[in-house]
């Protein structure tokens, strides 16, 4: 199976990166829906410590799906979609990756107001982006949990999208991102 996208899908490494993308998410979510609130004494500990490493975990796991998707764009077999189902997929898919980062680069940036360490793979120390008591830093948390909510709904438009193609239009869209199809 080649690395790369071809006329009908995704290549293995398109389709893993998104779905280890897709798999953190959840977990990020979860975690972040169930762990403590975060106030000026709070430790970085339990589900902060996770939620926190799975996010430096995420910011890579995007880097290289940025990369990845510069390097191999879209696979072109769009030429069956209307034109403004295949300009909002393009704006959409954007905006998840730019909501991702500034999501993420939010969060970094809070944690290091706070003075909380961030690592990479929950090992790997990131180096902090804001001084520790930043009043933009800490106020950058609740941007932050605006943003993810609203990444939530670009995400439930985007698996709304998925599903549209598949169920109703019943056209091979959504395989070329599930393993095994497409490519």
């Amino acid at each position: 199976m080649s690395p790369t996208e071809t006329r009908t899908g995704y290549g293995p490494i398109a389709k893993s990166l998104h779905w280890l993308i897709f798999a953190l998410l959840v977990a990020q979510y979860a975690f972040g829906w169930t762990m403590p609130d975060v106030h000026r004494d709070t430790k970085p500990d339990g589900l902060i410590a996770w939620h926190l490493a799975i996010g430096a975990t995420i910011i890579g796991a995007v880097l290289l799906r940025l990369v990845w998707r510069l390097m191999r764009p879209v696979p072109p077999d769009v030429a069956s979609l209307p034109k403004w189902q295949a300009w909002l997929a393009h704006a959409t898919h954007w905006l998840l990756y730019i909501g991702l980062v500034v999501l993420l680069g939010l969060g970094w940036f809070n944690a290091s107001a706070r003075g909380f360490p961030v690592r990479f793979l929950g090992l790997i120390p990131l180096p902090p982006i804001a001084p520790v008591g930043s009043s933009v830093g800490l106020r950058a948390g609740d941007v932050h949990i605006f943003l993810s909510w609203c990444l939530l709904a670009l995400i439930g438009l985007h698996v709304l999208a998925a599903l549209y193609h598949r169920v109703i239009l019943r056209d091979k869209v959504l395989q070329r991102m599930l393993p095994g199809g497409g490519a």
